[in-house]
């Protein structure tokens, strides 16, 4: 009896160990540069005030509406989106709150990160400059990349049936069948169980 216990115990403490680090969030930014990120600072505070914030260590997420290859640095302009969980930033731009210019010295290919590219970046607050966008004056935070995650671009998922719904418009799930046809399921059974 007490060979049994003992070898569950160590049972469900093997399958503890494999199973406790997948719930661990991790983090896509290194540890040393996560250290040093100033966790109470936003964007829109950054934006109000950038000369108040020189020097402080920020993460930022949002799409790249611009890349150029300077002289010495590559610049990117990028459209701000608040960011989740793991730092990657949302889909959604009318959840933006402006623009931000991103400066990295090491080089980067602007050709690597095209319009519309969503990036997550920790980097060191610089300060503002002031452009013209379109027709008016607007005051860009800028920012010294010191991390920079280039995220994939999310998949379009087709829509599992017509537009009518299953019972109307062919079965839910499209299938490899000899039976599915242009108008959705179609044969001598309603439903295919598998």
């Amino acid at each position: 009896m007490q060979g049994i216990l003992s070898k569950a115990r160590f049972g469900m403490l093997a399958v503890a160990v494999f199973l406790l680090p997948a719930c661990a969030g991790q983090s896509i930014i290194p540890l040393d540069i996560e250290q040093q990120v100033d966790q109470t600072l936003s964007f829109a505070q950054v934006k109000d005030a950038p000369a108040a914030h020189v020097g402080k260590v920020m993460v930022l997420g949002g799409e790249i509406l611009d890349a150029t290859r300077l002289k010495d640095r590559t610049r990117l302009t990028v459209l701000q989106l608040p960011t989740g969980r793991n730092h990657e930033p949302a889909m959604d731009r009318t959840m933006s709150r402006g623009r931000f210019l991103a400066f990295q010295t090491e080089f980067l290919d602007p050709a690597t990160v095209p319009s519309g590219t969503r990036i997550t970046i920790v980097g060191k607050v610089s300060g503002a400059t002031t452009e013209l966008l379109d027709e008016m004056e607007y005051t860009y935070p800028t920012v010294a990349i010191e991390f920079l995650k280039v995220w994939p671009e999310a998949m379009q998922i087709p829509p599992r049936f017509g537009r009518y719904g299953f019972p109307y418009y062919g079965y839910p799930y499209w299938a490899a069948s000899p039976y599915w046809g242009p108008y959705g399921f179609y044969g001598p059974y309603r439903f295919i169980y598998w």
